[in-house]
């Protein structure tokens, strides 16, 4: 009987053990995660959020919902489109994930899965659009946070959310390295329920190139061969053969940093420069390792750029060329004249991948710069050029590696022999930054190599101008000393270094405002706003682009000439303060009027762009005129709102006139023509010949 009960009392335990054990999986278990839905119409600039799944519905294949870009995407396009365009969902919807990456020098335009994207010259942010799976070590907000100055209720899934902004969360994958991030307040209807919130923490701001391969021993062909006289033609055969390279950049995550509302903005994404982290995949050496400054020099006042070496760290160049390489980059320091009012310096190394050896607030006299050189170890791998001019301008050429803004960037290209990617897209999205590109080849390929160069021709395809000018080609390593001087000489010519000037710094744009009595009060602030976000995109400054306005009716008024103000603020300070007039519309005499007033007295070396916004057909003739201004040098473009005259804003309007002509119904929808006025300036600009 004892044994029974016992029996009977174990049994008991088990079973109780047992539905305590069920019950406590059930309360532990994972709250399902809502996944909000998003509108046909939303910005990817709009959500705060750096990383999130969202659900589209259906019917956002439509040509009004904008997207900018193939692949990555400009923040300011339609998410929901981006992804249809990207082939992630379809016309029914569908659950996606987007990611935040940087902002590109440019986005190229094209047709897929019934989508047509729209090419954009540069946008401050960017996103990417993949299956709607979390990733592992990423948590997911429930609800998505939008841009807004004020508190906002936002609907996610059955519960309804008011946020009160703070700063912006960042969700990072939990592997990295942790830092403390602000997180907003939230508070729900419902008490019970908490809204998940990013518990990943930020990247770290140095990353790991790809391990260089073990060297083969194959390549030690081409060292035997240096000791003797030349490389024989069999040996660059073996070395470049069957790379099987390709131009492909690696993405990888991005921290947003908290946006800020922008003076004057309507409809464009506010951003804050150098509060952006792009985590490329690539090693940046001196984040790890700060050199102390120890010694600062002036330097050589009359060469003051900004300048960036590309180092050929390839295992084709081999260690005895590679040590030539650095004594050649020692001498070219010492004869810069490094310093801090003049020449600064700093060293990318590529192979397989890039890496930042220093930069340009690393050294600041020729001294230390020299030593530092002689310490760089060879990397190894192949001759990736073109990744390295793409990281390059990404990453190199920013305030925190002492870019100075004021001063050329220039970069210089080591190559020996010939590159393993192809260089054209990286060169010219570097080129349109404003980037200086030089080339040194060294050793170039024979006539019965060439079949082995993957991309013919590239030096032209990737220098500034083919002029000459940007290329040096010298026969041997042993020779490369000869080129010191003139290299130095050529890269100190300010006045020649054609590619800093680019689309947004080199202009005198003229706006021509209509302020007749059609307009009224209210339409006429949103012209300002209209004219103050073309503005703000541009950079401002008594050397680079300048801003002036005239404000017209039956009469003509100088709002403000060109050398009027030389910083953006001023600018945009000045169209607000603009008082609107109330009159008749004699457009004629007012494009007579700026061409005199503001054109006339444009900078020798600036491109004269008008652009002229009215409302109505004018009371005088204005295709005399503006064939005036187009004869002396004037790019116009026309933007007519409401009752304004299709043929009068042709007329106005420079060739071929699609492309320099804007109509839009009322004017709240000026904003739609924001970045197309701008990216077709661009177009316009980087489309000119390079000879």
């Amino acid at each position: 009987t004892f044994f029974l009960i016992l029996c009977l009392f174990v049994l008991g335990v088990f079973l109780t053990c047992t539905y305590t054990a069920k019950e406590a999986t059930k309360k532990t278990k994972k709250a399902k995660l809502y996944v909000p839905q998003i509108d046909c119409d939303v910005k990817a600039g709009k959500i705060i959020n750096p990383e999130f799944i969202a659900k589209c519905p259906p019917g956002c294949q439509d040509v009004k919902y904008r997207v900018y870009g193939t692949d990555i995407y400009a923040s300011f396009s339609s998410v929901c489109n981006a992804a249809i365009h990207s082939g992630i969902i379809d016309n029914t919807g569908g659950k996606i994930l987007v990611q935040k990456v940087a902002g590109h020098s440019g986005y190229r335009g094209s047709f897929s899965n019934g989508v047509r994207s729209l090419s954009l010259p540069r946008w401050r942010e960017s996103f990417l659009v993949s299956e709607g799976k979390p990733r592992k070590g990423v948590t997911y907000p429930s609800t998505l946070e939008y841009s807004s100055s004020k508190s906002t209720a936002v609907k996610s899934g059955k519960y309804l959310v008011r946020k009160d902004y703070q700063t912006t969360p960042v969700p990072t994958p939990a592997t990295q390295m942790a830092t403390t991030t602000p997180t907003p307040t939230t508070t729900t209807t419902d008490p019970s329920t908490t809204v998940p919130q990013p518990t990943t923490t930020p990247a770290a701001t140095r990353t790991t190139a790809a391990p260089a391969r073990t060297r083969p021993g194959l390549h030690r062909a081409r060292d035997m061969a240096f000791r003797g006289t030349s490389t024989s033609a069999s040996n660059r055969n073996i070395l470049r053969h069957n790379t099987g390279a390709h131009d492909q950049e690696p993405v990888a995550t991005f921290q947003r940093a908290a946006s800020s509302p922008v003076h004057l903005a309507v409809e464009i994404d506010s951003w804050k420069p150098g509060l952006s982290l792009f985590d490329t995949g690539f090693s940046s050496k001196e984040e790890l390792n700060p050199k102390p400054l120890e010694s600062i020099s002036q330097g050589n006042q009359n060469c003051k750029i900004d300048l960036s070496f590309l180092m050929d760290g390839s295992w084709s160049i081999g260690k005895r060329r590679f040590q030539l390489q650095k004594r050649f980059l020692g001498n070219v320091a010492q004869a810069l004249g490094i310093g801090s009012a003049g020449p600064l310096m700093g060293i990318v190394q590529y192979g397989d991948d890039p890496s930042t050896e220093f930069n340009l607030k690393t050294y600041a006299n020729s001294k230390d710069l020299r030593n530092a050189i002689e310490k760089i170890q060879q990397k190894g791998g192949l001759s990736n050029v073109g990744k390295a001019l793409s990281f390059v301008n990404k990453n190199f050429f920013l305030d925190a590696n002492g870019n100075r803004g004021g001063a050329p960037n220039v970069v210089v290209v080591m190559v020996d022999g010939w590159p393993t990617d192809r260089v054209e897209e990286a060169s010219r999205l570097a080129r349109e930054s404003g980037i200086n590109i030089f080339f040194v080849t060294v050793e170039a390929a024979a006539q019965s190599e060439k079949q082995n160069v993957i991309e013919p021709n590239f030096v032209e395809k990737a220098v500034c101008r083919t002029s000459g000018f940007y290329s040096i080609n010298v026969p041997s390593w042993f020779s490369l000393q000869k080129v010191v001087q003139p290299l130095v000489k050529r890269v100190c010519d300010t006045d020649r270094l054609a590619c800093s000037k680019t689309c947004l710094n080199a202009a005198d744009i003229g706006f021509v405002i209509d302020g007749s009595s059609s307009v009224g009060t209210g339409n006429f602030r949103t012209v300002l706003q209209f004219v103050a976000n073309i503005s703000k995109e541009f950079e401002i400054s008594d050397t680079d682009t300048r801003i002036g306005a005239v404000q017209y009716t039956y009469e003509q008024r100088l709002e403000f000439s060109f050398d009027k103000y030389s910083t953006k603020q001023d600018v945009l300070n000045a169209i607000k303060r603009i008082s609107y007039w109330s009159g008749g519309t004699s457009t004629g005499a007012a494009i007579s009027y700026a061409s005199e007033q503001l054109f006339s007295k444009s900078k020798p070396n600036k491109r004269k762009i008008m652009i002229l916004i009215t409302d109505g057909r004018s009371y005088d003739d204005v295709s005399m005129p503006a064939m005036a201004a187009h004869q002396n040098g004037v790019i116009a473009y026309s933007v007519g709102v409401a009752w304004a005259a299709p043929d009068e804003l042709e007329a106005i309007a420079s060739d071929p006139v699609k492309e320099h002509s804007f109509f839009v119904d009322e004017f709240d929808n000026l904003y739609r023509y924001v970045n197309q006025l701008i990216q077709n300036i661009c177009t316009e600009f980087n489309s000119q010949p390079r000879n």
